[in-house]
């Protein structure tokens, strides 16, 4: 049985990358396999990860897109083999990335416990119809264009401001699709569409979204605006900038931090929850 679903607050959830591709910036390929796929999905269970987010479209920049099938393709065995008792009994929640109605319906009738739209329902809105009828969690997260489009778009005034309004037009679309308010988690969307120094300002500004009252998921593994602050070209060398942006942001409220290492930020997590929060 899936883990149950959180109680806002009391702690910080981290949420598992399992990238089921060839091309994911920083792990393509390592799981595009059956059994490797399984194999890291145990560890990071094993490593406390409370949510495991598999994608089988990478969403980089640049990334090329592929077809409902073939992204179904890598993700549904992957999530069938999970369910079939490969985890532990008491079993991380199993979310899948994908901005693809059919994906998502397909996923959640083989058991997926969440959807999580990088596009926050913009690329294909049936995917509302389909979470709503489901009632299951959906992440909004904010982001502009596509792959290809989406560095051309970071052009903000005030960048907290236009994601929390852009991230309201999210929402509303999903209410008026169906979605209730409490399935609802907002994500900034660290690295798409953003510069480094608005990904910069949006980590200053967390706690002006997290007024909004949604559960909020950070995604700041590895990424690139980490490499640049820290001149560090290897993505797989940028954990403890990770875990710094993942502790200022429980600081600020953050519900869940999406990462590949799971095991040092779960430490992370429980530590600065150990600090800030009422009762860790």
């Amino acid at each position: 049985m899936a883990s149950q679903p959180p109680r806002w607050g009391e702690r910080t959830l981290v949420m598992g990358v399992l990238n089921l591709t060839p091309d994911s910036f920083s792990d393509g390929g390592r799981y595009l396999d059956l059994e490797p796929a399984v194999a890291q999905a145990v560890r990071m269970s094993r490593e406390g990860a409370h949510v495991l987010d598999l994608g089988g479209q990478s969403t980089r920049p640049g990334a090329s897109e592929v077809g409902a099938a073939e992204e179904a393709a890598r993700v549904l065995p992957v999530l069938r083999a999970l369910l079939e008792g490969r985890l532990p009994a008491k079993r991380p929640l199993l979310s899948i990335d994908t901005f693809r109605a059919a994906v998502a319906e397909a996923a959640l009738q083989a058991g997926a416990d969440w959807i999580n739209d990088v596009s926050g329902g913009r690329r294909d809105p049936a995917l509302l119809q389909v979470v709503a009828a489901a009632g299951c969690p959906l992440v909004l997260m904010h982001s502009r264009g596509d792959s290809r489009s989406m560095d051309g778009l970071a052009v903000y005034t005030d960048v907290v401001a236009e994601v929390r309004q852009e991230l309201l037009r999210a929402t509303d679309a999903a209410l008026a699709a169906g979605v209730r308010a409490d399935q609802l988690i907002w994500d900034p969307g660290l690295g798409f569409a953003k510069t480094t120094e608005h990904n910069l300002s949006l980590l200053r500004g967390l706690a002006a979204l997290r007024q909004e009252g949604f559960p909020l998921l950070l995604g700041p593994s590895r990424k690139r605006f980490i490499g640049a602050v820290l001149d560090e070209p290897r993505p797989r060398a940028r954990l403890w900038g990770t875990a710094a942006v993942c502790a200022q942001a429980i600081s600020a409220g953050a519900d869940v931090l999406r990462v590949h290492d799971v095991g040092p930020i779960v430490q992370t997590a429980r530590m600065v929850d150990a600090i800030v929060r009422a009762e860790p």
